[in-house]
């Protein structure tokens, strides 16, 4: 009877044991997926972005908010504050604390109910990444092994970096590096222990011990944590007593939502130009120094926010909700975007109207069609009719036919205008018969030659009846402020991989059109644009300005375009339903004065702005018959005619 017995003690205890095994054996191979998520670590880690001064201007996350920060670079103190308050022996156990699972196991049966934690720092990780946290022998079992296997393939010091860089620390800020600056508007390196220790309290209860809205009950759980470091003798008692007497400041934003709404726009402009080439832009841990100024930035979005404002009380009829107006503004000597603002308030719309819709230009056209015109032999002093002309549109039933009756702004004509004048006054009946005169199929080539797309086929054009988007028609205009060379504009300089170890420049990328020279005479005409034309209200006492300005049918888009010798900024204002500005509010009067104030901005930031255009030596002189002087090049002589009689 008692062998009986013993032999069915020994069969049911190898079965048990077996039972046991293979239950281990199962959770063993079950725990892969999660440990080897732990070893090999890769976290979705934040894109920032800085301005062309290295300051940081945003933070952007596709899942979480991560600043990822090597072991090399986290402080000593930091480490010594995690293990004296999370883990005392973490540098002597393998894994767990047997030692402090039976004092708490003891500890909670005495209680009657679980008042202490054994928890190491490894399994506080293996938990944090495993997000399993119910209090199963199942999930606790596999907490172990997965601890003793990331002990096993990872030194301690690279599980201290997972754990600092995974633990979440309140306010949407996951790993120290990114509680450090989000609470502190500091590095790591730079905090004190009392901040050390605020950052610390954190892990137990984010939202219990967020500083921005728990102030003294974080400071309170900070002084027991650097009370512990005393304790341990691993402060000095003027330590001890300097950083409990300290009361950091805490601020409640990493970035203030007024800086993020001041460069909103130009941040989404970067990720759209850049989202194309990388992947997973805002999940790699990419810094990404823009081209932007911060303060030019600034001064252009005010100058925008006044102008909205000064059209409101202009016209009281205009709707508010619809109103908007964009500006982009850059050096075109190497294609760097100074300031970018897609609209009068990025809080209250994401609409990029630099980067994503395509309006129509009007009359801002106008200069590419009479630089074609120069580029081809006409002049400066060339006389063009300013005649009416009536156009026949004709349909499949000849009642039906429609005519196009083209007028100027003035409602005049004015006969025979030298080209110079036709430009500055832009005057719409001389540009049609101007294109008339080249070949309607010329023009429109050379257009497509410049760099435009999706033009019409007819007269309209003549006119800027070509929607195209702002931060395009911004790179065209280059061929005119850089003297004959398109600058390729871009608003990243450059872009650190860290993972990669890599270093992205962008490099000024140029296509030349035509020679400067030509370009010139484009220039010095838009300068009478702005000193007697049609710009003249973008005047700047002190520095020469060249700029056309641009309106289109009923008044429905008002732009100004101007540069000065390294300066280029556009300028556009409308309505985001295309309805009408109102009656005669033209690009002259709507937009030219948003650019007066700018500069005036701009040369307050950068008085060594330069102030003169340079005239190219193949720019020569003549004298015309009524006594005044005009320019011509080897490729725009002075005119045939041996005497005219131009209205100006």
């Amino acid at each position: 009877m008692i062998k009986k017995i013993f032999t069915f003690l020994l069969i049911s205890l190898t079965a048990a044991v077996i039972a046991g095994l293979g239950y281990f054996l199962y959770l063993y191979n079950d725990t892969r997926f999660v440990a080897a998520k732990i070893i090999y670590y890769n976290p979705p880690v934040s894109a920032r972005f800085f301005d062309r001064n290295k300051k940081l201007i945003d933070v952007r996350f596709s899942k979480q908010n991560r600043f990822y920060v090597k072991y090399k670079d986290i402080p000593g103190r930091v480490i010594e504050t995690l293990v004296a308050t999370e883990d005392t022996s973490f540098f002597e156990h393998e894994g767990i604390n047997i030692n402090a699972i039976l004092r708490a196991l003891i500890t909670d049966i005495k209680a009657g109910r679980k008042v202490e934690g054994a928890s190491t720092i490894t399994q506080q990780l293996v938990r944090n990444i495993y997000l399993n946290r119910k209090k199963t022998l199942k999930r606790k079992l596999k907490e172990i092994i997965i601890s003793l296997k990331v002990e096993h393939f990872l030194t301690k010091e690279e599980i201290l970096e997972r754990y600092l860089n995974q633990i979440y620390f309140g306010n949407g800020y996951y790993g120290i590096a990114t509680a450090s600056y989000g609470y502190f508007h500091k590095k790591l390196k730079d905090l004190s222990l009392k901040e050390i220790a605020m950052l610390i309290a954190l892990p137990k209860g984010p939202s219990l011990y967020d500083p921005t809205r728990h102030y003294e009950l974080n400071l309170k759980r900070a002084d027991s944590i650097i009370k512990r470091l005393y304790l341990l003798g691993w402060i000095t008692p003027e330590e001890y007593k300097k950083a409990i007497l300290s009361h950091p400041k805490v601020y409640k934003y990493m970035i203030e939502p007024k800086i993020k709404n001041l460069v909103g726009y130009a941040v989404d402009a970067a990720i759209y130009k850049l989202s194309k080439k990388y992947k997973n832009l805002l999940s790699r841990g990419y810094d990404i120094y823009l081209t932007i100024d911060t303060n030019i930035q600034k001064a252009a979005n005010e100058s925008i926010k006044d102008n909205y404002q000064r059209l409101l009380k202009l016209n009281p009829d205009l709707n508010k909700s619809t109103l908007n107006g964009a500006m982009i503004s850059l050096n075109q000597k190497n294609g760097d975007v100074l300031a970018l603002i897609g609209g009068i308030d990025y809080s209250k719309s994401k609409f990029n109207r630099v980067i994503q819709s395509r309006r129509s230009v009007g009359s801002a056209i106008k200069p590419f069609i009479y630089q074609t015109a120069l580029n081809i032999g006409y002049n400066p002093a060339s006389l063009i009719p300013d005649i009416k002309r009536t156009f026949k549109i004709p349909s499949d039933t000849p009642q039906e036919d429609k005519y196009w009756k083209p007028k100027n702004y003035e409602k005049n004509t004015l006969g025979l205008i030298t080209l110079r004048e036709a430009l500055v006054h832009s005057r719409n009946l001389a540009t049609i018969n101007l294109v008339m005169s080249m070949g309607l199929d010329s023009v429109i080539k050379n257009l497509y030659n410049f760099g435009f797309d999706k033009l019409p086929n007819n007269l309209s054009i003549a006119l800027g009846s070509v929607g195209i988007p702002m931060w395009k028609f911004a790179q065209l205009y280059t061929i005119f402020s850089n003297y004959g060379t398109k600058s390729y504009i871009h608003i990243v300089k450059k872009i650190i991989l860290p993972k990669e170890g890599l270093i992205i420049k962008t490099e000024p990328k140029y296509e030349y059109i035509e020679p400067d020279y030509q370009a010139y005479l484009m220039i010095d005409i838009l300068k009478d644009v702005v000193k007697k034309g049609t710009g003249r209200n973008a005047k700047v006492k002190g520095i020469e300005i060249a700029g056309k300005t641009g309106t289109t049918n009923n008044f429905t888009d008002a732009w100004f375009c101007g540069f000065t010798p390294n300066t280029q900024t556009l300028i556009w204002f409308g309505n985001d339903d295309y309805t009408t500005l109102g009656d005669k509010m033209p690009g002259g009067r709507v937009s030219a004065p948003v650019f007066k104030e700018f500069y005036k901005k701009l040369l307050t930031l950068h008085p060594e702005l330069i102030r003169h255009f340079k005239k190219p030596k193949e720019v020569k002189t003549f004298t015309l018959p009524n006594g005044k002087k005009e320019l011509f090049t080897p490729l725009s002589p002075p005119p045939k005619q041996s005497s005219y009689v131009p209205v100006f």
